[in-house]
């Protein structure tokens, strides 16, 4: 059966009728509900949000307390070698609301390719992911197999403990050993219920939690040194913790879901600590040998740490789903200097090139869409402050404010107010 896009209306009867029938749920959970019922429909959660939302239809009572805004913070990455990658840019901190960004060392052409960088992890899109769970996509850089006469099983899959995971080359299946060992069904069954919540979900964020988690547990096995280098990379993240974006969300009616949230959480500590049988014990035990330090597990597995990490991967998943070092560091405009493209698709589809849109002059810093460009200023003002972002005053949302009608205005005034903005001032 082919897949069916439902229009607007057809979706909005029966979101109407999941949630007259189940009051006390909430999105994600309504979202599941209205994909088993309609198997044959291709539903994003976040199209399901946003008309939940539209129609007045989210649970959390609206509120008039008027709590400080919480923005996203982040770090400067200590010694951070920009030069693997480029020598055209370097980082700026612009101080505590805004953080971090890269500003042009000298000029840049339109159309010229600043830099080419590798993810340092990968939590691809589900449609890629479904290739990668039935072999038909490299299950490290995420390139779809075909015509890929040398690509390579996973060592450790079995008739008795099956892994579907196909690589490129050797050149992949020795990479992927950063990560892949934690996430394989043979070595680590355990992990299987974690990734399949987040598939039945469509929660990529879970997905790139996992494979963020499954590289800093591996890469403790190896040393002190390597754990505390991604460590550093995973810690300078831009973050804002769950529960922080929420309380500013709730008096626009969106609603946490925190049973989600604790049934993930649960799934998580299963994954990588504490499995439930002692068969999954035993094969955790083979790959994590070495006993993590109290304060990193701390910061893993309880849950406030894991709230943190859903913050973490929240605001700096890439379109195809990665986490880039380089690109992390990118601030948003509505009017972005450059594009990011997956231009490898027959050797890395993962690997994303940094293109200049226009002239970028040296000391002027780069930027980035973190909205669909086509909306209007009100909606990429809203789609913006639901991921913990002020208002944004970029040079085009100052000019298009001044276009709007007068009542439109006047419900901008006060995001302005409180926001500090997400692009160039």
């Amino acid at each position: 059966m082919s897949a069916v896009v439902p229009s607007e209306d057809e979706l909005k009867q029966a979101l109407v009728a999941l949630k007259s029938e189940n009051p006390s749920l909430g999105i994600p959970k309504l979202h599941v509900l209205l994909v088993a019922g309609h198997p044959e429909w291709t539903v994003s959660e976040k199209r399901t949000r946003k008309i939940l939302q539209y129609e007045g239809l989210t649970n959390a009572p609206p509120t008039s307390s008027k709590q400080p805004r919480m923005y996203p913070s982040s770090q400067i990455i200590k010694d951070l070698d920009i030069s693997k990658w480029t020598n055209k840019v370097e980082v700026k901190d612009f101080g505590k609301q805004k953080g971090k960004g890269l500003v042009v060392k000298e000029r840049i052409s339109e159309g010229e390719v600043i830099w080419k960088e590798d993810p340092f992890v990968l939590a691809p899109e589900w449609g890629i992911y479904d290739l990668q769970v039935t072999s038909r996509a490299c299950a490290y850089c995420s390139t779809p197999l075909t015509d890929k006469p040398m690509a390579v099983e996973c060592p450790a899959s079995s008739s008795a403990a099956y892994c579907p995971a196909r690589f490129c080359n050797r050149l992949c299946l020795t990479r992927s050993a950063a990560i892949h060992p934690l996430l394989c069904p043979a070595r680590n069954p355990a992990v299987v219920p974690l990734v399949n919540f987040a598939r039945q979900l469509d929660w990529q964020t879970l997905h790139s939690v996992t494979q963020c988690t499954a590289r800093l547990l591996l890469a403790y096995q190896q040393s002190e040194e390597a754990f505390e280098a991604d460590w550093q990379i995973v810690k300078a993240l831009a973050m804002l913790g769950m529960e922080e974006r929420f309380a500013d969300l709730a008096n626009k009616g969106v609603e946490p879901d925190r049973a989600t949230w604790k049934k993930a959480h649960q799934l998580f500590v299963q994954a990588f600590q504490e499995p439930p049988t002692d068969p999954a014990k035993k094969k955790l035990v083979k790959i994590l040998k070495r006993p993590l330090r109290q304060d990193i597990a701390k910061e893993l597995f309880e849950y406030d740490g894991f709230l943190r990490a859903l913050g973490r991967m929240n605001l700096n998943q890439e379109n195809h789903g990665g986490i880039y070092v380089l690109h992390s560091h990118l601030n948003h405009s509505c009017r972005p200097n450059v594009s990011v493209r997956h231009l490898d698709r027959r050797n890395a589809l993962s690997r994303i090139t940094v293109i200049a849109k226009s002239d970028v002059e040296a000391g002027q810093e780069l930027f980035v869409s973190y909205v669909d460009p086509e909306m209007s200023v009100k909606e990429r003002r809203m789609h913006l402050q639901q991921w913990g972002f002020g208002a944004c005053r970029c040079e085009r949302c100052v000019q298009e404010e001044k276009d709007l009608p007068k009542d439109d205005l006047d419900g901008l005034v006060s995001e302005l107010n409180a926001g500090f903005g997400v692009g160039g001032s």
